[in-house]
């Protein structure tokens, strides 16, 4: 008897083959659209990351996130009493951060120079206008005028203990003094001495009444900022008051004095800004957080001056201070 014929059909009709990808069409492919591999390989195996899910978050994002978190502490923390260095070392150690690098530092001063310069230009156009007119022996000779040519060369007397400072010791500052616990130390040290300050002050003078002695003082308070923790505003508002200025007054001349040195740094520090390649972003996100971060900080302080004390930014120095006393203990432990 015959075997019985098996109509089979050809392995083609029960598996269609699939056309050869080419590298072009390969790498046209989307993540989605990428091949799957042949059941059976080893490639088929499951990972424990799946390669078709959207990616997370990128470090890249992380940088941006963390150029707007500093901008805003720097435009903050630089023209309220509280000191600006302090908080940049505090937070990054906080949340365990990378060091942000010099050129960023640079971008966040500018930021904050433009706001200083931004919020205060009639009086810089003022002073400046005086100045001249007074070189150039024009214009009328009225008190307002001799006034406000005679403070910008009290501001710029007492800019040059700030100037001396930062050329001689700012690069041993930040070798030798960027510690957690010293920052607390200066926090809470500068802390009591604004609480008595405010305490005593006569509040009787204004900008207009500060002479040769007041200037060289206060730039003298400018200059010891250079330590983080110690404030710049807060030191030069503390001599302020000392002097017998209005708590107003006292930060107007502290911010007022405060714009050469900012200018100074950065002039010394532009060219870092040369080694910013792929910085960028986050350079200009910082800059434009801390301009605008700024620029309301000197209103809300001007403000809040007016009619309140420094009690507040004493409480907030203190707590600070406790804090970076808990960092500086976790760091050694």
């Amino acid at each position: 008897m015959r075997p019985r014929r098996q109509h089979c059909l050809p392995l083609r009709y029960l598996r269609p083959r699939r056309a050869p990808l080419s590298s072009a069409n390969h790498r046209s492919l989307t993540p989605f659209q990428a091949p799957l591999p042949c059941r059976g390989t080893s490639s088929h195996r499951p990972t424990t990351v799946c390669p078709y899910l959207p990616p997370g978050p990128t470090s890249a994002v992380m940088d941006l996130l963390r150029a707007v978190v500093l901008g805003i502490v720097q435009g903050l923390t630089e023209f309220l009493p509280v000191s600006s260095s302090g908080h940049l070392i505090l937070i990054p150690a906080l949340f365990n951060w990378p060091d942000q690098g010099l050129t960023f530092d640079v971008g966040l001063h500018l930021g904050t120079l433009t706001a200083l310069l931004v919020y205060f230009w009639r009086d810089w156009w003022n002073m400046a206008r005086s100045a001249l007119a007074d070189v150039a022996r024009y214009g009328p000779k009225v008190k307002d005028h001799c006034q406000q040519s005679q403070l910008l060369w009290l501001i710029a007397l007492g800019s040059v203990p700030a100037g001396v400072a930062g050329l001689l010791l700012e690069n041993w500052v930040e070798e030798n003094v960027r510690q957690p616990w010293l920052v607390a130390v200066m926090l809470a040290c500068v802390g009591v001495v604004m609480l008595v300050a405010d305490r005593r002050a006569r509040l009787e003078r204004t900008v207009a009444s500060v002479g040769v002695l007041d200037a060289v003082l206060i730039g003298l308070a400018q200059a010891c900022a250079l330590v983080p923790g110690v404030s710049r505003s807060g030191a030069t508002i503390t001599v302020g008051l000392m002097r017998g200025l209005t708590r107003g007054d006292a930060a107007r001349f502290a911010f007022l004095l405060g714009t050469p040195a900012f200018a100074g740094a950065a002039l010394l520090k532009a060219p870092d800004l040369a080694e910013a390649n792929g910085q960028l972003p986050e350079l200009a996100l910082g800059f434009a957080t801390s301009a605008l971060v700024g620029l309301a900080a000197i209103h809300f302080l001007l403000r809040l001056l007016r009619t309140r004390d420094l009690v507040p930014f004493v409480v907030y120095r203190f707590a600070v201070a406790a804090l970076a006393l808990a960092i500086g203990a976790v760091r050694v432990a």
